[in-house]
């Protein structure tokens, strides 16, 4: 009998060979294999005649292979496939399908998915680009007649799960293995889920949610098999989803077991806070201290997440969290992803801290050796109060002498681990020290134990829908700015295809005759190298041909043709980092009147006076990539413009992002249908946000059976209680731990 922890290869037809195959896929073992889910069904129990069919439908139709052939057009090459019922015919059409030619033989078997169409010319039904499956080959008498009965019983006459091809491992291969798994696995599976957690839920046994979602039974719902609600796949959901919310509620309740630092607010940080303020806080702003303060205070260390909207003024937060943990004689260290954005930090803070007497530092990867020890020394020997930089702090040789609050800077752009080891450098002080001032005198003793954790405020200007909020950053409680500061103007928005440009260039000119300054963003920059004297004169760098506008290129076109009389300058990612510093400081001065830009402006660029902003090839970018890019116009009180100028024919989904642009300035509502269209993988990039890699659920889709769980999930951990035994909640977190090594490939908890 096979268990599920049994290597993959020692199922029948699979073999080292094939096993190694599917371990590149992430399938290691027999549990693995039977997590491999199908994608969609067929119903082939009752398929479809092809004289029942009706233009634009979606159908499966079985029938046999009459005749094949490829004709070429002056456009492309287009493979005909002929079906047949008996007298009634179908035929199927691919484009650039040269690899179809020898592919089918007459009297082949074959079942086909896809849309019904009506052919213009002819007015007969054809289907295009459809999906098939050969099901049987009269020439192939490999299979006794038992086999292929048995082989064809998985085929036809039922509802078949049809798989995602890894290779030359074919749907049919799959259904094969994956029956014979079931076949052959033991029925004594173990039952991980509390009994009083499946009977909330209402949910089956996981051998036959196994069977039920592979081979459906007879009369289930073909609409509930589509949607993955089947009591199947929503046990196979929650399996997923409880597993990871116990493990993040479990380190929850661990780090409020862990020492921390009990900062104080007393009168004496209330008025420093105070005194830093640059305008009226929001009452957002407000709301979100008071939480954070309040969680200062706590005897455990702080894990929050601020997260807010472009604008809505995080960093100032963040200054405000800063000064309780200086005023009590901690050190703050602040990590951004990128040098110009840690470069827009240190800057901010010089602006808003230093007249306040804190004592400030940057520390990034491009900084001179001669500096960069200097730097360090200052961040060892506790002179340094603010310590701003980027993956540079990981270093080892950066030591902290009192290190008591982290706040890291759109953390999805960091992984897990780096977070955890800037906070691990807490530890790297004396058994405890009597806590100095800002300015270096000493304050009322306060003792900080070397096994105190550093409180962590994480920010980011991404929206996060709460669903993925849960999940991504389930160890760490959420507080959102809702509230943009007074006298910020809605950004409008327009799009417009290429033809249009004039028009955009002339609006774009009297816009900086009125005084403003304006952003043009592309989306791809030359390879070829770029003389670094194009901050505000003409260049002659050679560029590529390209099938998008480089942006070099258009920065001559703009500079020497279309404003020839205005100051022009261009900053992308390959410019040293004194280069781009110098033409941000120009651009925030005015001395610059336009920016040429990629998308290293995406954050942390801060000019109120910039008004204007055209995105070249708008149908390009991510949907949280275009609203981030916005946000860095509409910083002032004047009103503001983004334009979004497309080239060529735009997708459909593209479309949607461009349309969802111009309908709405909502981060949230951008976010969530970005995550509909992308899916959060591709939002995050999965391993790198240290969020699970779910083989089964899908947390979009999924919301409420996540909601569910982290709630189930809570009630465990806060147990035993006259529901859950002792007994019980041992053996969840015994599967926790090992799902969350093997499947969800986190780090281990508890």
């Amino acid at each position: 009998m096979l268990e599920l922890s049994t290597p993959v290869q020692y199922v029948k037809g699979v073999g080292p060979r094939i096993g190694e195959v599917l371990a590149a896929k992430g399938i290691h073992t027999v549990g693995d294999l039977l997590h491999y889910l199908p994608f969609r069904y067929e119903d082939r129990l009752n398929p479809r005649g092809i004289s029942e069919l009706r233009a634009g439908e979606m159908a499966t139709v079985v029938g046999e292979v009459r005749n094949s052939g490829l004709f070429r057009t002056r456009s492309m090459p287009i493979f005909q496939l002929t079906v047949g019922q008996g007298r009634a015919r179908l035929r199927c059409l691919w484009f650039n399908a040269t690899y179809l030619q020898d592919k089918f033989k007459p009297g082949q078997m074959i079942a086909l998915y896809g849309k019904v169409e009506e052919d213009q010319r002819s007015r007969e039904l054809q289907i295009v680009q459809p999906q098939f499956e050969i099901l049987g080959d009269p020439t192939d008498s490999g299979d006794n007649g038992a086999e292929k009965k048995a082989a064809e019983s998985l085929e036809i006459g039922r509802i078949v799960p049809i798989y995602e091809a890894i290779g030359r491992l074919t749907p049919r291969w799959f259904r094969r293995v994956i029956r014979t798994a079931l076949d052959n696995l033991t029925p004594e599976l173990p039952e991980p889920i509390p009994a009083a957690v499946r009977a909330h839920l209402g949910l089956i046994s996981p051998r036959a949610a196994l069977w039920n979602v592979h081979w459906p039974e007879p009369g289930e719902s073909f609409e509930a098999l589509q949607s993955s609600r089947t009591p199947a796949h929503i046990r196979m959901i929650f399996d997923e989803l409880f597993f990871v919310e116990l493990g993040l509620e479990l380190k929850r309740r661990e780090q409020k077991a862990q020492t921390g630092i009990a900062f104080r607010l007393d009168e004496k940080a209330r008025a420093a806070i105070k005194k830093i303020l640059p305008f009226h806080p929001t009452a957002a702003q407000k709301r979100v201290l008071k939480e954070i303060a309040a969680d200062m205070e706590k005897p455990y260390p702080m894990r929050r997440l601020l997260q807010g909207d472009v604008g809505s003024g995080k960093t100032i937060v963040g200054f405000e969290a800063a000064i309780i943990a200086i005023e009590n004689g901690c050190q703050v260290a602040l990590m951004a992803p990128t040098e110009i954005l840690a470069q827009q930090h240190y800057f901010s803070a010089r602006r808003i801290l230093e007249s306040a007497g804190y004592r400030i530092v940057l520390l990034t990867g491009s900084l001179e050796a001669d500096r960069k020890r200097e730097v360090r020394r200052h961040i060892a020997q506790g002179n340094a109060q603010l310590v701003i930089g980027t993956h540079a702090l990981l270093e080892e040789k950066v030591e902290f002498a009192r290190l008591g609050l982290v706040i890291v800077d759109e953390q999805h752009r960091f992984g897990v681990l780096q977070r955890l080891k800037l906070m691990k450098k807490a530890g790297e002080e004396e058994d405890s020290r009597a806590a100095l001032g800002p300015a270096g005198s000493a304050t009322e003793p306060h003792t900080i134990s070397i096994a105190a954790e550093p409180d962590v405020l994480v920010m980011t200007a991404t929206p996060i829908p709460r669903t993925l909020a849960l999940t991504l950053y389930g160890d760490l409680d959420l507080s959102v700015l809702d509230e943009l500061p007074p006298g910020r103007t809605p950004i409008v928005t327009r799009c417009g295809a290429d033809d249009e440009s004039p028009k955009v260039w002339e609006f774009v000119r009297k816009q900086v005759a009125a005084g403003h300054q304006a952003y043009v963003v592309y989306p791809v920059i030359s390879e070829k190298k770029i003389a670094e004297k194009v901050i505000a004169e003409k260049t002659n760098a050679e560029n590529e041909e390209s099938e998008l506008k480089a942006a070099i290129k258009m920065y001559r076109e703009l500079s020497g043709k279309i404003f020839p009389d205005l100051k022009v300058g261009l900053l992308h990612g390959r410019l040293d980092a004194e280069l781009k510093d110098q033409v941000m400081r120009m651009f925030q001065r005015g001395e610059l009147q336009i920016l040429v830009a990629t998308t290293v402006i995406e954050v942390g660029v801060d000019v109120p006076n910039a008004t204007v902003m055209v995105i070249e090839h708008a149908e390009r970018f991510g949907l949280a990539q275009l609203h981030q890019l916005r946000g860095r116009i509409g910083r002032g009180a004047a009103r503001s413009y983004c334009i979004l100028m497309t080239g060529g024919k735009v997708t459909e989904e593209g479309q949607r992002r461009l349309d969802a642009m111009v309908k709405t300035n909502d981060g949230f509502k951008i976010a969530e249908l970005d995550l509909e269209l992308r899916g959060p993988g591709e939002f995050f990039g999965t391993r790198q946000a240290g969020m699970p890699s779910f083989r089964v659920a899908n947390i979009i889709r999924d919301a409420q059976l996540l909601e569910a769980a982290k709630h189930e999930a809570a009630a465990v951990i806060a147990g035993p209680n006259e529901e859950i035994s002792t007994e019980e909640i041992s053996r969840a977190l015994v599967h926790m731990r090992a799902r969350w090594r093997h499947t969800y490939g986190l780090v281990e908890v508890g």
